[in-house]
């Protein structure tokens, strides 16, 4: 057997390998982590989910510090709204289903979860009064989940070799890596550890709401301060009829400055509701973000309205409205598609070899803001700590 053949099959086993085999005779740099040591992982989002299930397959110690008193993130559904899942945060997939696999790491898995692509010989969208193609709009590749949702993926494959490892309602307000052990002070006690692995969206460093002793280095913190976060806000309106085709697309101009397109949201589901969604991030976001819900609602169907000859208000039956800008541990949606990479290379660079950075805008400046990008970091900070 080659050496290259013994990595590829330490990779296949490594879920029932001793740690001392994962740690050692797999890897081609040297681990960072030892044997006995211990991680923490702050954020209980895809990053923080993917970490912890990765170094749980290869039985090192985590405990994951979530603020909220829920895991997922800023991949949140509601099953109350429809007949199918609805994702308030993360909805697409924007790779190919490989990534599944990729994420779930065990050959032996089989993931049934089930996504469609869109038909660009019969879907259609109206950009500014005309009819565009899929492609004009931008979903060529990209999927919608049937009947599920990331979060339905998570909880499925993922959380459930680590539910036990969370701890909820830790806000975390120090990191104090000038020791041996990284301790971390939260709103309901202290925790130490050898390494963390920080997954918090960027905005909330942003707003300085974790305390970092010493400070981070300055390119790090510049590079924290100067990457630019969108608004972002989700919206469903369900109908009585279907009068919209699959989107509904808006001119943002520069388009550096955000996008706004409504979209036929239950595209795939086994339904016979009709829901519309409505996805702004940045200047899309207005006016929507700084109105009272009478009046967002008034603002979408006006909106409609005038698109779809007053079909909007006739076929009214309900909505629902998630500002992430208000959601008190993301305070916005993500990267900008336009960031400078370099920027993002270095939010997802490590600190020594005690604080690690994992999440849609920590990754390595190739890809950014989305679930796979998220999960992807993680996945490249286990592989740093074990070498």
């Amino acid at each position: 057997m080659t050496r290259n053949e013994f990595v590829q099959l330490c990779g296949i086993l490594g879920v029932g390998l001793p740690i001392q085999a994962a740690f050692g005779s797999c890897s081609k740099d040297e681990p960072i982590l030892e044997a006995s040591d211990t991680v923490i992982i702050i954020g209980a989002g895809a990053a923080g989910l993917s970490a912890a299930y990765l170094l749980r397959q290869r039985r090192v110690d985590v405990q994951i510090l979530e603020a909220a008193s829920h895991y997922g993130g800023r991949m949140i559904r509601t099953t109350d709204f429809a007949d199918f899942p609805i994702p308030l945060g993360a909805e697409w997939l924007h790779v190919e289903r490989g990534v599944f696999d990729e994420i779930v790491n065990d050959p032996s898995t089989t993931v049934s979860i089930h996504t469609t692509p869109y038909d660009p010989n019969m879907d259609y969208g109206v950009f500014e009064g005309r009819r565009v193609s899929v492609a004009d709009i931008g979903f060529t590749i990209d999927q919608k989940f049937v009947n599920a949702t990331w979060y339905d993926f998570f909880e499925a494959y993922i959380t459930p070799f680590v539910r036990d490892r969370i701890s909820y309602g830790q806000i975390v307000k120090t990191i104090d890596y000038s020791g041996e052990q990284v301790i971390v002070q939260t709103t309901n006690g202290e925790f130490s550890a050898n390494r963390v692995i920080v997954t918090v969206p960027v905005k909330m460093l942003q707003k300085g709401t974790i305390a970092f002793i010493p400070e981070l280095p300055s390119e790090k913190q510049d590079a924290i301060n100067n990457v630019t976060v969108w608004d972002g806000c989700k919206a469903f309106i369900e109908f009585s009829e279907k009068f919209y085709p699959t989107f509904i697309g808006f001119d943002i101009t520069p388009e550096t400055d955000g996008q706004k397109l409504y979209y036929d949201a239950a595209y795939g589901q086994n339904t016979a509701q009709n829901i519309l969604g409505l996805f702004a991030v940045g200047t899309g976001t207005l006016p929507y973000v700084n109105l009272s819900d009478d009046n967002l609602l008034d603002y979408m169907l006006t909106e409609l309205d005038a698109l779809f000859d007053g079909q909007a208000s006739a076929n009214y039956v309900k909505h629902l409205f998630q500002n992430w800008n208000e959601a008190p541990f993301a305070n916005g949606a993500y990267l900008v598609d336009h960031e400078d990479w370099r920027r993002v290379r270095t939010l997802g660079e490590s600190v020594g070899n005690q604080l690690f950075f994992a999440g849609d805008a920590y990754t390595t400046g190739e890809d950014w803001s989305s679930v796979h990008a998220a999960a992807r970091s993680a996945k490249r900070v286990v592989e740093a700590l074990l070498g």
